[in-house]
């Protein structure tokens, strides 16, 4: 075994922890092909360490009222904005995002992590006065113990933030399994909500693979997990923690559809793909990567302005301010993606900007791919039905704006998806009837603020509560009702039917 200095470890119970499986996996810099460290996979003795810690910070956590437990949280909130540019360039050093996509990244997951810090007012139930004569009847929300949050490589800050910080707030404690692709951000995070007054034990993160998630799964100490990553991962995850009785919130999947009506604005629907289908080189689960303009002339006119567009796109180091984009996270991801691009052309769909052949201004052994562009793609290809999660914008032309909302609804996954039109019945329509969990509005990217709830439909999310929002609380809390009667007079004896309030 390595020593600590080029083993990323387990951090529990306050400190970052010596591995002792003795399996690692390998840390790339995507930007130069290079492995720059390893990461330490959990055996399930180290999982069950790591939760026996949570287990035994939990009750002291909990028992400290939400007004502290906020007070915390806005320090650590502090200490994540004083760090914000410190871990936006590691994130970018394991991702491949580009720095400033990558400060974004730490921004959606730290206005999570304040709207968990009302947690005082998120937190209150409900109260009603002689529901019945001389009885009250009032609900409290209380922690379910120890969660565990399961979350993938596209965004090391925001998603495990938007798991571990309204868990926390509501008096849990969490273990955290991130990517072992890249797992530095997850732990300075937990050294920072240490810092920030966290007890020990209160976050842990254990990295790993397969053995570290199924150990999670069959803990019967873990009362809840949330997931996020691809669909069948993600039903295999909900499938086994209902099996031993866990809450389960897993996200999955995603096809977003962007309709563009007649009389949208081609500049602004243009401008709006370009950044919705190839930023981050594509890996985002919220990422456009079909767009569905209605009527040939409006093909015609998005085709011929998007084709410069793709072209013109500065794929290189994610360190240059210059780069649109940095590389895809792995040599296995930048094969998956060339490989979608091939099966594309090989089922007819037309390629009309082919980005195994763009110019790429990174290192040459870095996992980098151009941007392509597909039209005339058919609901059949796979580049159609399967998730690429690389930079790769499918059209495919639809005759009317029934045929168009037919795709979105008839396609698997029912992440997110938008519309751009001018008309407000146009959009009123679609977002009534599309079968989407998220719809943008004249808005490529619809992800709600913090304080609105995230989550898809379909294929796209196993569960009935959705991430962050008052959603999240209601996730990680159990609900009970307690009705109330303090007699002053003798008891009227036995009663052998229901109970009345009226």
């Amino acid at each position: 075994m390595s020593s600590l200095a080029t083993v990323i470890p387990h951090f529990i119970s306050g400190q970052r922890t010596e591995p002792t499986s003795g399996r690692t996996a390998d840390v790339y810099d995507p930007s130069t092909g290079q492995v720059q460290a390893q990461v330490a996979l959990a055996s399930k003795a180290e999982v069950d360490a790591a939760i026996a810690s949570a287990a035994a910070a939990q009750p002291g956590w909990a028992a400290l009222n939400p007004q502290k437990r906020a007070r915390i949280l806005v320090k650590f909130v502090d200490l994540l904005y004083q760090h914000k540019d410190e871990l936006a360039v590691l994130l970018s050093s394991e991702h491949g995002k580009t720095v400033e996509d990558a400060k974004g990244d730490l921004q959606r997951g730290i206005e999570v992590a304040e709207f968990a810090s009302g947690i005082p007012h998120l937190l209150k139930g409900e109260y009603t006065d002689s529901a019945g004569t001389g009885i009250d009847v009032y609900s409290m929300r209380q922690p379910l113990g120890v969660v565990a949050g399961i979350t993938p490589f596209n965004f090391p800050a925001m998603i495990p933030l938007w798991k571990l910080a309204p868990a926390i707030a509501a008096g849990n404690t969490f273990v955290l399994k991130p990517s072992e692709r890249d797992p530095s951000v997850p732990m300075r995070i937990a050294e920072l909500a240490l810092e920030a007054g966290m007890p020990p034990g209160v976050l842990n993160v254990v990295n790993g693979d397969k053995e570290a998630v199924d150990a999670i799964l069959d803990s019967p100490v873990v009362q809840a997990v949330g997931f996020v990553g691809s669909t069948p991962i993600a039903q295999y995850i909900y499938e086994r923690a209902a099996a031993t009785g866990k809450r389960a919130q897993c996200f999955g999947g995603a096809k977003n559809h962007a309709i563009v009506m007649p009389d949208a604005d081609m500049d602004v629907v243009v401008d709006a793909l370009i950044g919705a289908a190839y930023g981050s080189a594509g890996e985002r689960c919220m990422a456009i990567s079909v767009a569905v303009p209605v009527g040939e002339e409006t093909a015609d006119k998005l085709i011929a302005a998007l084709i410069p567009k793709v072209r013109e796109l500065t794929v290189g180091a994610p360190t240059d301010p210059a780069s649109d984009y940095g590389p895809l996270v792995t040599r296995d991801a930048l094969e998956r993606v060339t490989g979608y691009i091939q099966q594309g052309v090989d089922e007819g769909a037309e390629l009309v900007v082919d980005g195994r052949e763009g110019e790429i201004a990174g290192d040459p052994d870095g996992f980098y791919v151009a941007g392509s562009l597909f039209d005339r793609v058919q609901p059949h290809h796979k580049v159609y039905l399967e998730e690429i999660f690389g930079p790769v914008l499918s059209v495919i032309r639809a005759a009317s704006f029934d045929e168009a909302l037919g795709l979105a609804n008839d396609h698997e996954y029912g992440n997110g998806v938008a519309i751009f039109t001018r008309d407000g019945h146009t959009a009123r329509e679609f977002a009534r009837r599309v079968q989407a969990g998220m719809i943008g509005v004249n808005v490529p990217i619809p992800v709600p603020i913090a304080y609105h709830t995230f989550g898809g439909w379909k294929a796209s999310a196993f569960g009935d509560l959705n991430q962050h929002g008052p959603d999240s609380i209601r996730f990680y809390t159990r609900t009970k009702t307690v009705t109330s009667r303090w007699p002053t007079a003798p008891d009227e004896g036995s009663a052998f039917v229901m109970p009345q309030m009226g």
